[in-house]
């Protein structure tokens, strides 16, 4: 039986294809340009860390964006808390008459 191959969520083997292509066919001015470009965002920051870190990084990113995409998520829809209070509302008003 053969090794199956995973990729992370949202890849595929088509697209590990095209990206190896992308950069396999660059020539070296167009991967700097792409690198001096990169260099250049202002949404986002470059910085030199030690290899031992990365781990933890990645895993705080990851955390984070999470975090963010279930906020977004949630902002429209009241939390279980708000809920439940606002039931207890209901309930306690109904119990007056």
């Amino acid at each position: 039986m053969g090794t199956r191959n995973r990729f992370p969520k949202g890849w595929n083997e088509a697209r590990v294809k095209a990206v190896l292509e992308h950069y396999e066919s660059q020539t070296e001015d167009e991967a700097v340009a792409e690198d001096e470009a990169a260099f250049r965002r202002r949404d986002q920051a470059v910085m030199l860390v030690p290899k031992t870190l990365v781990p933890a990084i990645t895993k705080l990113i990851t955390r984070e964006e999470t975090a963010a995409t279930r906020r977004r998520h949630n902002t429209l829809q009241p939390t279980s808390r708000a809920r439940r209070k606002s039931k207890s509302l209901r309930t306690s008003r109904a119990a007056r008459g």
